[in-house]
């Protein structure tokens, strides 16, 4: 291909296809950086109350892991995105309230955020009870409150614990955002799906596709690894 023909289909305007493929990739980071915080903490929760909650919680945590983590995560934004609507509609209906419609990214979101949840659940559970062993015990044994102890010592050890896991978590994370093109999200992959179809270029927009996943990944471990230092040099003893 002629390096013309390459930079007008690159470049941004009506000629080209630069801006969907930023917006696409604008819409994968966002989509990242709203399921996973949002699913660390639903973790957090999952991993108190099944480690610490009444038989009822535990029961409930427990089948929230294995249903999330048993489905694919393709028919988990369906059942989300078509499921949940219908169950809104329904309840609203009942309640003689108008009915309110779940748009496509906080659908995508959702269900991502489920997902991430369920396998960091199983993550921070391992972590918790790593934490709550000796370092706790010490703690009580000082005097310290359960309120200080889950802050000040079991929260750090944890985080110390989990993060490798974390880590993987969030890199499987960025490449199932690519799976709410589904339901017609236009993130990355669709966006460079349509551009491959347009221009009958597919080689060229998902090699670009490839190229921005690889370097959204190696930014992250690199901000992953300093963070791991960082949690390292802040709980470790001074040599």
């Amino acid at each position: 291909m002629p390096m013309e023909e390459l930079f007008r289909l690159l470049s941004f305007g009506p000629d080209g296809w630069g801006d969907q493929i930023l917006a696409g990739t604008w819409l994968t980071i966002r989509l990242a950086l709203v399921s996973a915080p949002a699913g660390f903490v639903l973790a957090l929760l999952l991993a108190y109350g099944r480690d610490r909650g009444s038989a009822p919680v535990r029961f409930l945590g427990e089948a929230f892991v294995t249903v999330f983590r048993g489905l694919p995560e393709l028919l988990t934004i369906f059942i989300i995105y078509y499921g949940a609507q219908m169950a809104l509609t329904e309840g609203l209906a009942v309640l003689g309230l108008a009915p309110i419609e779940i748009g496509q990214f906080a659908a995508g979101a959702l269900a991502l955020t489920c997902v991430f949840a369920a396998f960091a659940a199983d993550v921070l559970l391992a972590s918790l009870r790593y934490a709550s062993g000796e370092p706790a015990d010490a703690a009580r044994a000082l005097g310290l409150k359960p309120l200080h102890i889950c802050l000040f010592i079991e929260l750090p050890l944890m985080l110390r614990h989990a993060l490798p896991g974390l880590s993987n978590l969030w890199l499987a994370l960025i490449r199932d955002t690519s799976l709410v093109s589904v339901i017609a999200l236009v993130e990355l992959t669709r966006a460079s799906r349509l551009a491959a179809a347009a221009t009958r270029e597919p080689f060229l927009f998902y090699g670009i596709a490839c190229l921005i996943y690889l370097a959204l990944s190696l930014i992250s471990a690199f901000g992953l690894a300093r963070l791991q230092r960082l949690v390292r040099r802040g709980i470790e003893e001074p040599r």
